[in-house]
């Protein structure tokens, strides 16, 4: 409800601006689309990917683009008001920093798309967020979890799980498998993803919580690995972007450490797999999606990515697939399905209709609370297999 009556609020102003000769950016963009769709011959109606190509979560964020990449080449047209319009996906890198963040999500509203995916990771979609609030367009999160990003943002949406449920999922389980009782966490200072989700992990375990925090552009993680040891911790919780968790994962394999990893779902990456390769690490992660909950799904992209060259380099050079690929492709037909609802291509009319929006996906059953946020109550735990270099599914965990 918060959110419709801010859509409504937010559109009568554009009404009242437009009423009273305002130049309106809707305006603008439907004259531009109109000589584009004249000099081609076609309607095309344009999807902005907010995601980072480059910086410490380029990794996750090429994967998460991955499946929307597969799910506009399998279903590359939309109907939208009885015309078929092909979708272009337009990319704006945010560079995994908060600081090129807001540049990377004004280029998408410069370039009038009808609705926004991303970003991987949740400190650039809250540095971004306020540019699509501002600009009255609708973005999807697709695995970003913290809680703040739809919190006070009316135009933006998510379809995963939040920090606070993943949070309480990884405590769950700690106790269930491993009678955790002591817990070392470990995060980038200043991150409010790796934060946010210690501050929630801390407050649901009943135990003991050592925690640190590390600068950024550490490279060395010896001496906080080497505390926990000392500590006698039962379990190591460490929700750290790609670009850590490999150094972090790759330290604990050569020390030979015998105390289990927890992990987010920024850690559900081919490349941090690979890291414990060979190892007798103990690594869980929570996660979206695992392989074999759509066959149709698994087959296809993984014909995909193994005719791709380019696609298998962004994937980590194998055809595994990351829960955030399966999650990406769902967010391109969610947004399918907004652009179909709202039986137009304009960004205030799809923004009306998004928040009725419900998509049966190959990572579940997609709908949205008033905050936009997704109602969801499973979350995989995935186990490292490092002898062959795959993930097995551990448990579906779930919150009572």
């Amino acid at each position: 409800m918060k959110k419709f009556v801010s859509i409504m609020l937010a559109l009568a102003m554009s009404m009242s601006l437009a009423a009273c000769g305002a130049d309106s950016s809707s305006d603008a963009s439907s004259d531009s689309q109109s000589s584009s769709d004249a000099a081609s011959g076609e309607k095309v109606v344009k999807i902005g990917v907010f995601e980072p190509a480059t910086g410490d979560s380029g990794a996750g964020g090429k994967q998460e683009m991955l499946g929307m990449q597969y799910a506009n080449k399998e279903t590359p047209t939309v109907d939208i008001g009885g015309t078929t319009y092909n979708v272009e996906l337009v990319y704006a890198d945010n560079g995994s920093t908060t600081d090129k963040a807001p540049t990377a999500a004004a280029e998408l509203v410069s370039k009038d798309v009808s609705l926004v995916l991303g970003s991987y990771g949740s400190s650039v979609a809250m540095a971004g967020g306020p540019v699509f609030d501002e600009a009255g367009l609708a973005a999807i999160g697709v695995t970003c979890t913290n809680p703040n990003i739809t919190a006070g943002n009316d135009y933006y949406f998510r379809i995963c799980f939040l920090d606070n449920f993943q949070a309480q999922v990884l405590v769950n389980f700690a106790k269930d498998k491993f009678s955790a009782q002591k817990a070392y966490c470990l995060g980038e200072l200043g991150n409010e993803y790796d934060q946010g989700l210690i501050a929630f992990f801390e407050q649901n375990f009943d135990g003991e919580v050592i925690k640190d925090s590390f600068p950024t552009n550490t490279s060395d993680f010896t001496t906080y690995l080497n505390k926990a040891v000392a500590e006698d911790v039962d379990v190591i919780f460490c929700p750290v972007s790609i670009a850590y968790a490999t150094q972090i994962v790759g330290l604990a394999a050569s020390m030979g450490l015998d105390i289990p990893l927890l992990g987010s779902d920024t850690l559900d990456s081919n490349v941090v797999l690979e890291a414990a390769q060979g190892s007798n690490v103990q690594l869980y992660v929570s996660t979206f999606y695992q392989e074999g909950g759509s066959p149709k799904f698994d087959d296809g992209i993984k014909a995909w990515l193994n005719e791709d060259s380019t696609a298998m380099t962004n994937n980590g050079g194998n055809d595994t697939i990351a829960a955030v690929t399966a999650m990406g492709y769902d967010a391109y037909y969610v947004a399918l399905e907004a652009l179909k609802a709202a039986g137009s291509a304009d960004s205030g009319d799809v923004m009306m209709a998004l928040p009725d929006v419900s998509y049966d996906g190959v990572s579940g059953h997609i709908e949205f609370d008033d905050l936009g946020d997704a109602i969801r109550d499973t979350a995989y735990i995935k186990v490292a297999d490092p002898a062959n270099n795959v993930w097995r599914l551990e448990t579906v965990q779930t919150v009572s």
